[in-house]
Order: structure tokens, then sequence, then C-alpha cells
């Protein structure tokens, strides 16, 4: 009998199969196919069981790897999505968006040459086929506790801490300015990622755990932040980031310039039949893109599909040093987007309208205060970069709504919330009622961070109104 343990050695890492590269180019929906179960479970039987799982360390919400993979290598799928959601409340859509090359794939011992095992493939098969099967979260051990809490935001932070709350009784509604759950995995992350029926069953699973949905709300204009804090025993605020950095170059401001943000958003909105407000179609042009992160990617492919004459994505510091997906700068590739590595722009030129960005050769310096080292300029490097339209995504930072001060929550100075030291209180902010977790209080940051702080607020907010932690949760 083959030893299991050496299962890695006759089964090779095998990815799901991808559309078909023209196909690609012409539609918006997911690439990836789904895993039939053989195939699962025959890439989860790679997993040799480490003793110390450097992948469930690596991950920032310390899912049970090794032992959903072993449930599912059985067949025990139901038990694989208890499991799985024991320490993430939106496994299906991690499993899609996570960068998992830079987290548990990339701690795997097996990524040294052999492979890595496909977690994060792995991850998304359990949910997508388990709600398929007709899986549910079991509640039925749960009493209600009366209690109540408004959280502001339907994003991940705000979705991770209803989890965890009606998880223990306590009664989570969630208000958000969008018609749709979801923030920015709805409205921000293109549907070739992550496509939008995935937020949709998340959302119904949600209502029937228990959790109330009111969207369409704005808070500070269609209810006040007062009236919030009167009704409900704590808030919890996830708002996100949505404020583009700038790169203070000449030339920002020109037609034919756009925030990537709001290009992604109006992209999507069409996608989904919400209206053409603010769309930028960039067919048949030459398109720039600034920045080298997810979001950049996703310019860069969201062009692509519009059918861009070309698409150029410039980076500062070179490849091994971009902070996006691999596996997203690889589909970049596959789909035809060129990339300039160490490439600093100096300048958008235009008469008018824009004709190109004027960048500078750089070469890595020392490390930053970040430990990132510097991308530092080559005197007389300077060249032109032709476009017909420039997207620009350096990233993005709070903003605030102009409601926290009154209420005494304090800001650092680049918007971020302010929250306590106390592990006791997790995430709490200077206001003894009002906890906040995600981009908003971290900055831009990755989908399963932004999960873990709204889990980890709920622990902080069980704990002020004294309702007792299941061991599970």
């Amino acid at each position: 009998m083959a030893d299991r343990n050496l299962q890695f050695l006759d089964v090779p890492r095998a990815e799901p199969a991808k559309l078909p590269l023209e196909t690609r180019l012409r539609e918006f929906r997911e690439i990836y196919a789904p895993y039939e179960a053989k195939a699962a479970a025959q890439q989860a039987g790679r997993c040799i069981a480490c003793g110390n799982p450097f992948c469930e360390w690596k991950c920032p919400v310390h899912n049970y790897i090794p032992s959903w993979l072993r449930l599912i290598e059985q067949g025990k799928l139901f038990e694989a999505a208890e499991l799985s959601h024991q320490t993430n409340s939106l496994p299906e859509v991690c499993g899609r968006v996570c960068p998992q090359d830079r987290l548990c794939e990339g701690a795997c011992t097996l990524n040294d040459g052999l492979g890595a095992v496909t977690i994060g493939s792995i991850e998304k098969y359990i949910t997508d086929e388990a709600l398929k099967a007709g899986w549910k979260p079991d509640l039925s051990h749960v009493r209600p506790t009366g209690r109540r809490v408004a959280i502001v935001g339907a994003g991940p932070a705000g979705l991770g801490c209803a989890d965890v709350l009606v998880r223990h009784g306590v009664q989570p509604v969630v208000f958000d300015r969008y018609p749709r759950i979801g923030g920015l995995l709805t409205f921000g992350i293109p549907p070739f990622k992550l496509d939008k029926d995935v937020v949709e069953k998340r959302r119904e699973l949600m209502e029937g755990m228990g959790v109330e949905f009111r969207l369409g709300v704005e808070v500070g204009r269609d209810v006040a932040i007062e009236a919030l804090l009167a009704e409900y025993d704590a808030l919890f605020l996830g708002m996100g980031a949505y404020g583009s950095v700038r790169g203070n170059f000449p030339g920002e401001n020109l037609p034919g310039v756009f925030e990537a943000l709001p290009y992604l958003v109006a992209s999507i909105n069409r996608e989904l039949g919400l209206g053409t407000a603010d769309f930028v179609d960039l067919a048949g042009q030459r398109v720039v893109v600034l920045g080298g992160g997810d979001t950049a990617m996703d310019c860069n492919r969201t062009a692509i599909r519009q059918g861009a004459a070309s698409v150029t994505c410039t980076y500062r510091r070179d490849g091994e040093n971009m902070p996006g997906s691999r596996r997203d700068y690889k589909n970049s590739r596959e789909e035809g987007v060129r990339f300039l590595f160490n490439r600093q722009p100096v300048e958008i030129v235009g008469s008018g309208r824009v004709e190109g960005v004027r960048v500078v050769e750089t070469r890595l310096g020392a490390a930053g205060p970040r430990g990132r080292r510097l991308a530092e300029p080559i005197a007389g490097s300077e060249h032109l970069v032709e476009a017909d339209a420039v997207l620009v995504a350096f990233g993005f930072v709070p903003s605030p709504p102009p409601w926290l001060g009154a209420l005494g929550i304090e800001c650092h100075p680049d918007g971020r919330l302010r929250i306590s030291a106390d592990r006791r209180r997790p995430f709490a902010t200077t206001h003894p009622k009002v906890f906040a977790g995600g981009d908003m209080v971290r900055g831009s940051d990755l989908v399963v961070t932004a999960v873990f702080e709204g889990r980890e607020a709920a622990r902080g907010i069980l704990h002020d109104l004294g309702v007792a932690r299941a061991a599970a949760a």
C-alpha cells in the first residue's frame, strides 16, 4: 500500500483549468473552472500534514488548513465546510482573491520545488460545493441574547464581524450605502476574479443565519449616527478605504487620466446592469496603468477586455518586489499586458489631453522605514511612454466621515482610526461603544485581513456585552 504521506511525489500540483485565452479576452466571467471531487481529493491528499503547519501561521485568519485538506481527501465535504467557517467568514471569497502565493501556499513545505498544495482552489471548492449540496451553518445551539449591534459597512470586515456576533446570539444589523453587500468585493473586484453571484449567495446564507441587511442606507445622510448609538448596544465601523493615493506630479488632472477605483466601479456597475454613469470605455486606446498592486492588475485586465489597443503597466520597483498577486501578474501577461519594471512616473504629458507618461528608470537602493528597498531614480534615463489614457493605481487611504470627530473618535494623521491596545477589547475605538476594523483601521490591505479584524472586533464587542464566546468561534 502506498504511503499516504508520499502522495505528493506521485500527484503533481494541478491548478483548476482556465478558460481559453480567446474566451477570456471577450468575457468578464471567472476564468477558473471548479475542481471535480476526485481532483480536489487528489490535490488535498498532497498535503504532508506538517507537524508545525507554516500555512496556518502565514494565513491571516489562521485557517485549519491541513485538517480541512484531510477531510476533503476523505470525502467529508460538510465537515470540511464547518471547519473552514470556524476561522473564516468568507472562505469561498478568499479562495478566489487572496494572494496565496504570498500567504499559505508560499509557506507550504512543498513550495520548495515540488509545487505547493493548491490551498486556495480547495478552499473555494469546499464552500462552493457544500452550498450546492445544501450545507448550512449549524446554529441550533445558539440562544438569542437580546443584544443588538449596528454594523456600518457590508464589506469583508463588516461581514466578518456580523458572522461571529450572530453565532453568539447577538443580532447584527448591517447598514451599507450600496444596493448590494460586499463593498469592494462587489463593486471593486472585477467579476473575472470574483463572480458577484458568489457574494449574493453569501448574503442569502447570512440572512438565513439571522443577519439583517439595510442596503442603500448611508449613515450620516439617511440615518444619524447618534440614533444608532442610542438604539444599539454597540457599533462596528467597517467602511473601508476609498480615497485614492495621488502621485503629486504634473499632468494628473489632464483629460484621459482616471483614478483606478472609480474606473473599476463604473465598469462593474455596467456589467451588473446598475447603470452606466461615469463608465470609461477604453476600446481602441493605448492604456498605461501606473502601479504594481492587485488594483493595477484589475485595471490591466479590465482594459484588455474592453478592447484596448494596448495595455502597459509601469511599476517603480522590479518584478520580484511588485506587491500584486503573482497569479494576477501571470494572467495579465497571458492576456497581453506589457510590463515596464523599474519605471517611476514623473509627469503625465499632453496638450489638452493625455499623450503619454514621462518616466525615469530606477534601481533599488537601501531599505526604507517600512523595510522595503527604495526606488532610486537613475539620472538621464527619462523617456516617454505614449498613451491615450492613463489609469492611476497607487493605492487607497481611508476617508473618515465628518461625524467621527463629533463622537470623539480619534484618527491618525493619515485618516486611519485609532484603536485600543487592550487585548480584551480588540479594535475598540476611542468611543466606548464603537469598534472598527479593516481598511479604515489598517489602510488598504487584503480581504482576508479585513475579515480577521472584523472577527476580532466582534470578540471585543462580545466581551463588552458580557456574552460568553463559543470555543469554536
